[in-house]
């Protein structure tokens, strides 16, 4: 069948999962592991590190906060590189890539890069973003690819 279907994979061929070390983003990880390992597909974790600078830096006279801040999202991707270790060890072909600045721009934008065919996030557990809008939610009103929110 010409311009038909493609032979010799079935199911997602990339998936994209947002992971920032909360709960909700390892559960998403954990469930982007899964259908990868089952589907045969590459699994590319995107972590977001937060910008330095703006208000709270200014504020900041010390830089004791700031420290604080880059140690806790160092502890946060040498964690989340343990964890694809493990996924590796389990045979999903996986990797992780760090960027910085806004979630859903480096999100979508990873995943525009890589073709994926979906993109995995956890869900928000922030007050704020019932009001603002959630990563998930801006992903899934601009619907690039199917998106799946894991609680």
């Amino acid at each position: 069948m010409p311009g038909g279907f493609e032979i010799g994979h079935d199911g997602p061929t990339a998936v994209v999962v947002g992971v920032d070390g909360s709960d909700p983003s390892m559960r998403a990880a954990a469930y982007a592991a899964g259908v990868c390992r089952r589907q045969r597909s590459r699994l590319v974790a995107v972590y977001v590190r937060e910008p330095a600078g703006g208000l709270s830096s200014m504020m900041d006279s010390t830089g004791q906060s700031r420290a604080a801040a880059l140690q806790h999202q160092d502890d946060t991707e040498r964690l989340l590189r343990a964890q694809l270790g493990l996924a590796e060890a389990e045979g999903i072909r996986a990797e992780l890539l760090v960027r910085s600045g806004d979630p859903y721009q480096e999100l979508s934008s990873v995943a525009h890069e890589v073709r994926a065919d979906s993109v995995v996030v956890g869900s928000s557990t922030s007050i704020g973003h019932r009001i603002a809008g959630s990563l998930a939610v801006r992903l899934v009103r601009n619907a690039r690819w199917p998106v799946t929110v894991v609680p």
